[in-house]
């Protein structure tokens, strides 16, 4: 765990999580779910180097990129639809929670801290995902980036929950995993704990600018470290 600063200016009182590849392991179904929509119009699989690119990216931003780069006769609204309906038929069988993100979420809950979800997800993505994991009933607000004018890496959806959260936006840690989060969470001037999903050295400037960066991802994050560095700031 590499930490840019110690202690911090502002105490933190809330805590905002994104939901795929940093409290659940999603990303792999939504990669399935992408080739299954891309193969319906005889498009090929994504490259590794474009689904880099949209991690962390709203699932109504993606659909709107790909129409455009393969000419897609197709509404975006319809993409999206198609795109939830296979991720959704996948993930029911296989989302896991991350155990030391699970760990860390306990502490949270049973100390009191507001908790919100801020998600590129669709809506009704996010509810089915936190039903299958029985995760809904920790979070105070569950926000998808749907919601408000513009998604990652925009901090409008980290504004809006903390907002719904009534805590001041300086106050509030995001727990992040890729880049467009890390720079949305910098943008709305609040604290930043970041899990690359995409582990690659040298990290991109904007991973090195959160308060906390775990180079391992998920992988090296451990609840206990998080716990420390929590208590000593808040």
């Amino acid at each position: 765990m590499e930490k840019n600063s110690e202690v911090l200016n502002h105490k933190v009182k809330a805590v905002i999580f994104d939901l795929d590849g940093t409290l659940v392991d999603s990303e792999p179904n939504y990669s399935k779910a992408d080739d299954v929509l891309l193969g319906e119009y005889g498009i090929q699989a994504l490259s590794e180097e474009m689904k880099k690119k949209y991690v962390g990216i709203g699932t109504r931003e993606m659909m709107e990129d790909l129409k455009e780069i393969y000419g897609l006769n197709e509404s975006i609204d319809i993409l999206v639809a198609k795109k939830n309906k296979y991720y959704l038929e996948i993930a029911k069988e296989n989302t896991i929670v991350f155990p030391e993100m699970y760990r860390f979420l306990q502490f949270l809950k049973e100390n009191n801290y507001p908790l919100a979800i801020a998600s590129g997800s669709s809506p009704e993505i996010i509810d089915m995902i936190l039903a299958i994991t029985n995760l809904a009933a920790y979070f105070d607000v569950i926000l998808s980036a749907e919601e408000v004018a513009k998604g990652k890496p925009a901090p409008d959806v980290f504004w809006e929950a903390a907002k719904r959260l009534g805590v001041p936006f300086e106050n509030c840690l995001v727990m992040e995993d890729s880049l467009h989060g890390v720079e949305a969470a910098k943008s709305a001037s609040m604290y930043c704990m970041a899990l690359p999903y995409m582990m690659e050295e040298p990290f991109d400037d904007s991973f090195l600018m959160a308060d906390v960066l775990f180079k391992q991802g998920i992988i090296g994050f451990r609840a206990e470290e998080a716990i420390d560095w929590l208590r000593k700031n808040s």
